[in-house]
């Protein structure tokens, strides 16, 4: 032990311009997961990018410590994260399924994302229940080669480093597959017809684009260092990028606040907190009984229908989808015309008719509604969907 306590006090602890902006960014990125997981409904497709926040900072406080040479005095958690790295594009894919497909992600159904981080996290337990030793020679050859080697007692396999040794080219290939799989939901969700709704700053198409363009940063900046790098030499460049996207991050959501609006302070609609309801229940009492497929529906009938009052329910679609009661139903309306314009079980009505049929009083107020909402007209998105 003698060895191990005089080699572990040689690691300088050194703090540099890299160093702050990593921890910055790994105590951002806590406190933002952390507000996601409070604030985020249970099933909502947010959790999901909470979920990938907080295992890129639990990543990058491990390379935090390696880099600042911290870990000597958390050694036996020395790489214990690598397995943690190739779950961040799953974790990021399944947050941009679960916002722009609307599906839900489940174990049972999606455990196949889960085979390769796990079954890299059983490659490697006999190095995370290896001597101490090896776990500071690990550190020392990545980092500190100079200072030397410790003596491993007794003899130890180190088969466990055939994988250890290809993790750099797992990374890549999970980064580089999980890339494909993200740009064909953004192109499918474009080519579905994506418009911006009124008062909302980032949209999910938005945003979904941005982290596309964040999973081909980081692949290409991977690929770069893995090229001009050894073992861990790069990985303070990894976590630069990180925090300045946790940053930009940061800002997109403090963006959508109502913190800033001019009506947060004294909201007329303060004083309805006691008739108000979920947005869940507005949501299943429409899905569920088509109830804005009703041409004479109004925010009366509405609120009636639920119990409350015409000003909650405003209040809570506007704050929910940034857009007005009247955007939230031709929304709806819409999204069942597309669905209605496909099935062959409506092939009989014209497209008039299946406008009055989703709750349009004319043809002209269907086709502004339908334009708006996707884009093109409801006979260009039959003509493109049937080629």
């Amino acid at each position: 032990m003698n060895d191990v306590a005089t080699i572990l006090d040689q690691v300088p602890i050194q703090y540099d311009l890299a160093s702050h902006i990593i921890l910055l960014g790994v105590v951002q990125g806590f406190f933002l997961a952390l507000v996601i997981f409070l604030r985020a409904k249970r099933d909502s497709a947010i959790i999901f990018f909470g979920w990938s926040l907080l295992v890129q900072c639990l990543v990058f406080l491990d390379i935090y410590l390696c880099y600042t040479g911290l870990m000597k005095y958390a050694m036996h958690l020395n790489d214990s994260t690598e397995f943690l790295v190739l779950l961040i594009a799953p974790t990021l894919y399944f947050f941009l399924f679960a916002l722009l497909q609307r599906k839900p992600i489940s174990l049972k159904k999606h455990w196949p994302h889960f085979m390769l981080p796990f079954l890299y996290a059983i490659s490697q337990i006999n190095f995370y229940t290896s001597p101490i030793e090896v776990k500071i020679n690990a550190y020392l050859g990545a980092y500190h080669q100079d200072l030397g080697f410790l003596e491993v007692p007794g003899t130890f396999d180190y088969s466990y480093h055939y994988i250890k040794d290809q993790f750099r080219w797992l990374v890549l290939f999970s980064f580089a597959f999980y890339l494909i799989l993200s740009f064909s939901l953004l192109m499918k969700s474009r080519k579905q017809g994506w418009t911006t709704p009124k008062n909302i700053k980032v949209d999910k198409y938005l945003f979904s684009r941005n982290t596309v363009i964040f999973f081909l940063v980081i692949l290409l900046t991977i690929f770069v260092i893995f090229l001009n790098f050894d073992d861990d030499g790069g990985d303070h460049i990894i976590g630069i990028i990180q925090t300045i996207t946790i940053f930009i991050t940061s800002y997109f959501v403090l963006s959508e606040s109502r913190f800033f609006e001019k009506s947060w302070i004294a909201d007329k609609y303060e004083t309805l907190s006691g008739t108000s309801v979920q947005f869940r229940t507005l949501e299943n009492f429409m899905d569920d009984s088509l109830y804005y497929a009703q041409q004479d529906i109004s925010l009366k009938k509405v609120s009636e229908q639920l119990g409350t009052n015409g000003n909650a329910i405003s209040r809570l679609v506007n704050s929910e989808t940034g857009t007005n009661f009247n955007d939230y139903i031709n929304q709806k309306r819409i999204a069942l015309a597309q669905n209605r314009l496909l099935d062959p079980e409506f092939k009989q009505l014209t497209v008039e008719a299946i406008g009055e049929s989703v709750g349009f009083k004319s043809k002209s107020a269907f086709y502004n509604a339908f334009k708006k909402h996707t884009g093109q007209s409801p006979s260009a998105y039959m003509k493109q969907n049937k080629a």
